[in-house]
């Protein structure tokens, strides 16, 4: 079931639908709505496809994605494989990760959270604090 406040934010993408995958770098899923992957899928189609790196990127990247949609009872149904991938069980996270939404197992996004709490200042630090990035403090 996704949640009622979390349905309300999304409602003016559920009638184009999203799409599901594997994450690239966690054992999680990302739910993208059709427009950002449509953008996501505009940069992937500028690569030459003739180069092997490419190839096999696109192919790894793509694997196990599947087009899906928030019914009327507001459930999103998660395909078995993709399930199995997440290692999801009972309860489950949504995240928003800016302009998807991650879904991972309640167990491993603690895990995840926690093993990382160490290095997360020193990561804050190397990502955004750049003397760059305007307005942002």
């Amino acid at each position: 079931m996704v949640p009622s406040a979390l349905k309300k934010q999304l409602a003016p993408m559920l009638q184009e639908g999203f799409v599901l995958k594997r994450a690239v770098f966690q054992s999680c899923l990302e739910l993208y709505p059709m427009e950002e992957w449509d953008k996501l899928m505009k940069k992937m189609n500028g690569l030459n496809r003739f180069k092997k790196k490419n190839n096999d990127f696109i192919r790894r990247f793509t694997a196990g994605v599947k087009s899906v949609e928030v019914d009327a009872n507001g459930r999103l149904l998660i395909p078995k494989d993709l399930v199995g991938f997440a290692g999801i069980g009972k309860e489950i996270v949504l995240n928003s990760a800016i302009n998807i939404i991650e879904i991972w197992d309640k167990e491993q996004y603690e895990k995840a959270i926690y093993e990382s709490t160490d290095d997360f200042a020193e990561l804050a630090e190397e990502v955004m604090g750049n003397d760059d990035l305007d307005g942002i403090s």
